[in-house]
């Protein structure tokens, strides 16, 4: 099965990062993106599974896009970073990506996860 998640994690706070809205778009031929999801982290901070069920997951260039601002602003705090977004690379073969966001107000990271 085809497979593309995340886990965001509030680093400063300790804490699985709930209720952050996510998109998830691919890059088109000509250059264009093309939303194929949204959706929101849950109690745990996941989204188990953005690819929509009648798509493939196919070679191309993919981004993940967090909504931090409104996580921020219901956490009462005051981020640097509105929007967190990850592009990455799916090649020929791949079939399960995990891209966890490890998050805080001045700050992030992120990884391939298994």
């Amino acid at each position: 099965m085809s497979r593309i998640s995340t886990h965001v994690l509030d680093i400063a706070q300790g804490k699985p990062a709930k209720n952050v809205p996510v998109r998830l778009d691919r890059q088109e031929p000509a250059g264009e993106w093309r939303m194929l999801s949204s959706s929101r982290t849950d109690a745990e901070g996941r989204c188990a599974q953005l690819l929509p069920e009648n798509e493939a997951l196919r070679e191309g260039t993919y981004r993940l896009a967090f909504d931090t601002s409104s996580y921020h602003l219901a956490q009462k705090i005051q981020g640097l970073y509105p929007v967190v977004e990850i592009t990455f690379q799916v090649r020929d073969g791949d079939s399960h990506f995990h891209i966890p966001l490890l998050l805080s107000p001045h700050s992030y990271t992120t990884y391939r996860g298994s």
